[in-house]
C-alpha cells in the first residue's frame, strides 16, 4: 500500500469479511481511498508468534485510509465517502452470501498512519519453503527455506491473498518435479513481483515480469533489488506478446476473464515441447474462482494446452497446464 497523502490526521474505514467477500470489499473502500485498502488476513501464528500462516476459516479485515484535513474533518467530502461505503456495503450484506460486518471508523494521526498497516504483514511460511518476509521484519533463514523479502509497495501480491498462494503452491510443486531449475519464466501482471522472485529464489535462471501497471514495474524492479537479483529480472509495462522466445514457465496469477482472453497468447509465451512425454513449458494459472473453472479449462485446452495438476482454496483455483 503506497502513502496517501501528508494531513495531519486519517480516517481508518474497516470491515470483517469472510475470505470470499474480501475483493468486494476491497473493491469499494478503494472508490474512496486515494492509497488503495490493506487486507488483515486471520493468522494462524507460529514460532511464538514471530510468524504466521494465513487461516482462511477464520474473516479477513479489510481496512482503508481517508486523509482529514482541519477543512474535511466530518465536513461534506467524508460525509458523502461514508454514505457511499455503507450504501455498497448494504448492496452486498443484501445477497446474504458471505458475512460482512458493518463499517467501523476511526481517527488516527499521521505517526499511527506510519506504523500501523505494517502491521498487517507479517513473516508467513507458504508450503513447505517458501517464506515471504515484508522488508521490515527480520527472519533468519533455514534448512531448505526460500525467503522473499517484499515491500508491496502500491502493487498486488504479498502472500496474503489465496490467489497469490496458490500460485506459490503450484511453484513450488514445479520445482519439487525439477521444472524451475535453470528455467526462465514470464510473469504475466507481475504485481509486486513475488511469483517471479520465488520462482528464482525456487531454482529459475531469469524471470520477465510484465504489467500494465507502471507502479506495479516499479515495485517489481524496487523488490528484484531487495533480494539481490535485479540482473536475473527483466521488467517492461505492458502484457501479451512477452519479448524474446518463449518461456519455460509462464505464471498468470489473473482472473478468469483475463486468462480466456489472453489464453491464446499464453501458449504463445509457452515453451513447445520436443515431441516426448511432459517435455513441454508449463503454465500456471491463478486467480480463478470455482465457478469459473470449467469455462478457463475449455479455453487452455481450445488454446492447445493440457491440463496437469490443480490447487484450491475455499472457492479459489490455480491450474497447471503443459503446452504439446
Amino acid at each position: 500500500m503506497s502513502r496517501p497523502g501528508t494531513a495531519g490526521r486519517w480516517l481508518e474505514l474497516s470491515v470483517s469479511a469472510d475470505g470470499e467477500a474480501v475483493e468486494a470489499v476491497s473493491e469499494i473502500l478503494a472508490r474512496v481511498a486515494p492509497g488503495g485498502v490493506v487486507i488483515e488476513p486471520a493468522l494462524e501464528l507460529l514460532e511464538e508468534g514471530l510468524a504466521a500462516r494465513p487461516d482462511p476459516t477464520r474473516p479477513a479485515v479489510v481496512r482503508a485510509y481517508l486523509p482529514l484535513s482541519p477543512a474535511e474533518r466530518g465536513g461534506d467530502v467524508t460525509a458523502r465517502a461514508l454514505e457511499q461505503v455503507r450504501r455498497d456495503l448494504g448492496h452486498l450484506q443484501a445477497f446474504e452470501l458471505r458475512p460482512i460486518s458493518e463499517l467501523a471508523t476511526r481517527e488516527i494521526d499521521e505517526a499511527e498512519w506510519a506504523t500501523a498497516w505494517k502491521a498487517s504483514f507479517p513473516v508467513l511460511r507458504i508450503g513447505q519453503r517458501i517464506v515471504i518476509r515484508p522488508s521490515w521484519r527480520r527472519h533468519r533463514a533455514t534448512g531448505e527455506e526460500v525467503v522473499v523479502a517484499l515491500d508491496p509497495g502500491a502493487a498486488f501480491g504479498t502472500g496474503l491473498h489465496p490467489t497469490t498462494r496458490l500460485c506459490l503452491l503450484g511453484l513450488e510443486a514445479l520445482a519439487d518435479d525439477g521444472l524451475l531449475a535453470g528455467r526462465r519464466v514470464l510473469d504475466v501482471g507481475c504485481g509486486s513481483g513475488i511469483l517471479a522472485l520465488a520462482a528464482l529464489g525456487l531454482g529459475a535462471v531469469a524471470a520477465t515480469g510484465v504489467d500494465r501497471d507502471p507502479l506495479a514495474i516499479e515495485a517489481t524492479r524496487g523488490n528484484a533489488r531487495r533480494n539481490r537479483v535485479a540482473r536475473r529480472v527483466v521488467t517492461r509495462v505492458g502484457s501479451l506478446p512477452a519479448p524474446g522466445e518463449p518461456f519455460d514457465v509462464v505464471l498468470a496469477n489473473l482472473v478468469a476473464a483475463v486468462l480466456i482472453e489472453l489464453a491464446a497468447g499464453l501458449f504463445a509465451a509457452t515453451r513447445p515441447g520436443r515431441g516426448e512425454p511432459d517435455s513441454g513449458g508449463r503454465l500456471l494459472a491463478g486467480g480463478i474462482f470455482a465457478d469459473r473453472e470449467p469455462e478457463v479449462r475449455r479455453a487452455l485446452a481450445a488454446a492447445g494446452f493440457r491440463l496437469r495438476r490443480r490447487w484450491s482454496e475455499a472457492e479459489w483455483v490455480a491450474l497447471e497446464a503443459e503446452r504439446l
